[in-house]
């Protein structure tokens, strides 16, 4: 059985709602997904490990599990997309993972 990792990343941002379900909607038009409108969360199965995306006081947790070689790659796919998406210059985000390991950081330029 596959070690599994979680990485977390919790972003300020207006309209937070609006880029979870953007997000989670387009990522997941190959692999699956959901977004709650009522509950503002969702799901993403990703190639590799699965994420989950919810609204929280006022901003965006992202939530991913996967395991470890996986994890790069799988957080530069969701904080890349997003970062695209919010389109705010100096927008970052950042990932903490479980294994106390570096996680990686997307940004707009």
């Amino acid at each position: 059985m596959t070690h599994t990792v979680e990485s977390v990343a919790v972003v300020q941002l207006d309209r937070a709602a609006r880029y979870g379900k953007q997000l989670v909607s387009h990522l997941g038009r190959r692999t699956g997904s959901d977004w709650s409108q009522d509950d503002g969360s969702g799901w993403i199965d990703l190639d590799g490990g699965r994420a989950t995306v919810a609204v929280e006081n006022d901003g965006l947790a992202l939530r991913l599990e996967a395991p470890h070689e996986d994890l790069d790659r799988l957080e530069n796919v969701l904080g890349g997309h997003l970062a695209r998406f919010v389109a705010v210059p100096a927008f970052s985000v950042v990932w903490t993972r479980s294994d106390n390991t570096a996680g990686s950081r997307q940004q707009n330029a």
